[in-house]
């Protein structure tokens, strides 16, 4: 597992070590700052962990303290439901890699032995409903659907019912790829939730919201526009393996205070990770100080 977070960490790590080439023990609290710029982690974070240090020489276990109190909020964990099924409201722009994820998601969940149906609640695009009805079918699991311009709602509603019916475990849905600034889009997406519960009590039991890792620490006010709106339950980073800004997860988990459930190092379904902050952290530290020998 730490080698696949090793991996999506491989550009930020590059960046790393452009700016200290050679490892050392310690690093100065100039060397410190630049690193955190670098990565992307956002300035006013970079100056509260900068306050933490009142030396110039900064060791890996000072520093690995104070990465990881960032990351409080981000275990990888989310209530159980006992009331099955679960259903899982995806929630994301278009481009944040919400289908792929998907996908991944509902191969984790086969892999773990439980049957999950999709709902192509997006009917704004009739493109997204193309694309998860093949992965559908590639994954060999069932997918409720219907034309383009269809009350989403509907589908939200009817996807849940079908795996109750079957005695699905796990329902996964996914929405339009909103603006979080289109207020119209943002109603819908209310609806969707407010109908999810009609279908199933406590439903959506969770509100899992697609972050493209590209994007960096401007993904923070996107998050929070769509968690003012129907709460957020967790959040899943994608593509952190084609960036370099992968500090920005620690500008995320202490902006939001919300799990981060998996992250996303690459296309294959094992490339979607559960997010260990220790795992995190020591690849970074790694691109710092060098791997520790006794690892």
């Amino acid at each position: 597992m730490f080698s696949f977070i090793k991996k999506g960490l491989q550009k930020t790590v590059d960046a790393i070590s452009s700016i200290i080439p050679d490892k050392k023990p310690t690093i100065s609290r100039d060397e410190l700052e630049n690193i955190l710029l670098e990565s992307d982690v956002e300035y006013a974070l970079v100056e509260i962990l900068m306050r933490e240090f009142y030396q110039n020489e900064i060791t890996r276990e000072q520093l690995r303290s104070k990465l990881l109190s960032t990351l409080s909020y981000a275990q990888n964990t989310l209530p159980q439901n006992p009331n099955k099924p679960t259903v899982s409201l995806i929630i994301g722009v278009n481009g944040a890699g919400k289908t792929t994820t998907i996908a991944k998601l509902a191969q984790r969940y086969k892999d773990n032995g439980e049957r999950v149906i999709l709902g192509a609640a997006d009917t704004f695009r009739a493109a997204a409903i193309e694309q998860l009805t093949r992965w559908a079918d590639k994954l060999e699991v069932p997918i409720i659907s219907s034309r383009q311009g269809h009350d989403p709602s509907a589908v939200a509603y009817d996807t849940i019912e079908s795996a109750k019916a079957r005695g699905f475990e796990q329902v996964i849905i996914d929405t339009a790829g909103r603006l979080h600034t289109q207020a119209n889009l943002g109603n819908e997406l209310k609806k969707i939730v407010r109908i999810c519960e009609k279908a199933h009590t406590g439903a959506p039991h969770h509100k899992i919201l697609i972050l493209d890792g590209t994007q960096g620490s401007s993904a923070i006010s996107q998050a929070k526009a769509f968690n003012e709106m129907v709460g957020i339950d967790g959040i899943i980073i994608t593509k952190l393996d084609g960036t370099a800004k992968g500090g920005s997860v620690f500008s995320i988990a202490y902006a939001l205070s919300l799990p981060i459930l998996y992250i996303g190092v690459g296309e294959q379904p094992e490339h979607l990770i559960p997010f260990n902050k220790y795992d995190f952290v020591d690849g970074i530290l790694d691109a710092i100080f060098g791997e520790e020998v006794n690892k």
